[in-house]
């Protein structure tokens, strides 16, 4: 097995910054590469300031951070990553301008390095295409922010060799991460099973079924979500988000299962992003107040997103995109979601999932609420039992 020490990162905004700070962390050696060198040294010194709360609190001491700003230095020409033994790309979600990439850096680096991307939703069979020796390039996406996000999704192209595959994977652990293998398909794991807590909670609004705080409120207090979907669609960034939801609409051939909203995609347009713009689905400006609502009312919007979701996880399953473990893993450790999806189902039951999502489609005639066949296959289990 390969050793991988000298990491290359392109891209030195959150993400790249993130991941070069677990790597310096794991006492890899880290060239971080942006086209703005200003870029660089602000992510540096931003990494210094929180290295310095680490030691305040307790987590590491004086002679770590020292070590860990040592492992990083700042390179002013791509070309300086050419001894590297992994190139980390973390730049714009653009597909032609990461292709672009990644056919001038194999002119650079060696014939043995390992080329990957932090694409959160784009094809990395179709980035590889860009390569000369796609065999080497693969999918590495870490969550934001990475250093305290334990999720990394590894998802090999199609011409991936599996031997870098598991070479990268066992990097991953040593560098304290969770690594879990998705197939190349739009969303991988994570982007792809959420994206129903986001939609769902979107076209209970559009149909005037509650408002924002009821809905967020509902996945919390019944739920058990750690915030709601209004409140993280407002974290990430409602253009962040609305941008993952398109791609991954497209990218399924407009499937009506992941189609996305008007009302997010409004609130891009207008720039209310959410908490970076102190304006998205709630004012960030002031303190707002959050209203009571019935419990009864609660609890369909609850169940009707959650069918949703394990409607998503289960379907991931039986289209062979992970594993059982990995799927639950994901949404547990990627998003914070309470409990894995698929044993949340068998919990409420799948006769249950099924009654609820052929109510939904029954009540609406759209194939967004198709059930999946490997739910009905257990709920027929269920039955024998």
């Amino acid at each position: 097995m390969r050793k991988i020490n000298k990491i290359g990162v392109i891209g030195a905004g959150s993400m790249g910054a993130g991941i070069a700070q677990v790597a310096s962390t794991a006492d890899c050696k880290v060239k971080i590469y942006d086209q703005s060198e200003k870029v660089c040294e602000d992510a540096v010194d931003k990494l210094e300031k929180v290295l310095l709360r680490l030691i305040e609190k307790g987590r590491i001491n004086e002679s770590k951070k020292n070590s860990i700003l040592s492992n990083i230095s700042i390179v002013t020409n791509i070309n300086e990553l050419s001894d590297s033994d992994l190139v980390i790309e973390a730049i714009i979600e653009d597909l032609e301008v990461k292709k672009s990439l990644f056919k001038s850096l194999e002119n650079i680096v060696t014939n043995e390095c390992v080329l990957a991307t932090n694409t959160s939703s784009l094809s990395v069979t179709n980035i590889a295409s860009s390569c000369q020796i796609p065999e080497r390039f693969l999918g590495v996406h870490f969550f934001n922010p990475a250093p305290l996000m334990p999720l990394v999704e590894i998802v090999p192209a199609l011409q991936t060799d599996l031997t870098i595959v598991s070479e990268v994977t066992q990097m991953i652990k040593i560098w304290n991460k969770l690594p879990v293998i998705a197939k190349d398909t739009p969303g991988f794991i994570v982007n792809r099973i959420a994206r129903p807590f986001y939609g769902e909670a979107l076209r209970i609004y559009e149909e005037g079924i509650a408002d924002f705080k009821t809905i967020d409120e509902s996945m919390k207090q019944l739920g058990g979500f750690r915030m709601g979907p209004f409140e993280l669609m407002d974290f990430i960034g409602n253009d962040v988000n609305y941008a993952v939801t398109e791609s991954v609409f497209k990218a399924f051939y407009y499937d009506p299962r992941y189609k996305p909203s008007f009302t997010q995609k409004q609130h891009a347009e207008a720039g209310w992003l959410g908490r970076k713009t102190k304006k998205g689905y709630y004012d960030y400006s002031g303190d707002s107040k959050i209203e009571e609502f019935a419990v009864e009312l609660k609890s369909n919007i609850v169940d009707r997103i959650l069918v949703m979701l394990i409607n998503e996880a289960v379907d991931a399953l039986y289209l062979g995109i992970a594993s059982k473990s990995d799927i639950e893993t994901a949404m547990t450790k990627g998003v914070n979601y309470p409990k894995g999806l698929i044993e949340w189902g068998k919990e409420k039951t799948f006769n249950w999932c099924v009654q609820h999502l052929d109510d939904l489609y029954s009540c609406y005639h759209e194939d967004r609420y198709r059930c999946s066949p490997l739910i009905r296959k257990w709920a027929i289990e269920e039955t024998k039992t």
